[in-house]
């Protein structure tokens, strides 16, 4: 994890930020309403931000939101700040993430990636993910397919992602 980063659970008042980081990653960004739903209604829905340390205050450089389901984690969004992207923080996220899930006996990682975002692709292989289906058209501004890829989280975690969060 970068040394200069922390991952706590998002709240109502990182919504900004929040907003500002999804607008800038998405063609079909998620609404201030989306967020909310996720934060204050969806009982199974877990939300984190990365907060980077900045003079005056630290700001939010990425964040991650998850559905629990059962025995397994469902990756729902995940995105970088533009200006801190290609410097571990959505590494630390999903290490994070998936470290807390084997702690607490989960089982399985699952989320669904495009098959164009290569950078994603890879992120997510070098964390022990792995394509295991396709959804057809799951893009609707494209009509892109996703790739779903999931991870054993009972298997022996990928080097690098024993993190521990702040």
């Amino acid at each position: 994890m970068p040394a200069n980063v922390t991952i706590e659970q998002m709240t109502v008042e990182d919504l900004d930020e929040v907003l500002s980081i999804e607008r800038a990653s998405f063609r079909t960004p998620w609404s201030k309403g989306a967020f909310l739903y996720e934060l204050k209604k969806n009982r199974v829905a877990r939300c984190w931000v990365a907060r980077g340390a900045m003079v005056p205050e630290p700001v939010i450089v990425g964040y991650l939101c998850l559905w629990e389901i059962g025995p397994e984690i469902h990756i729902t969004n995940l995105a970088v700040h533009p200006d801190w992207r290609r410097q571990g923080v959505a590494r630390a996220l999903l290490g994070v993430t998936m470290e807390d899930a084997r702690r607490r006996q989960l089982r399985l990682a699952i989320l669904e990636v495009r098959p164009t975002n290569t950078e994603a692709l890879g992120l997510y292989e070098g964390l022990g993910f792995r394509v295991v289906g396709r959804r057809k058209e799951y893009y609707f501004d494209t009509g892109e397919d996703a790739l779903v890829m999931e991870a054993d989280l009972i298997a022996a975690a990928p080097s690098g992602t024993n993190l521990k969060r702040d």
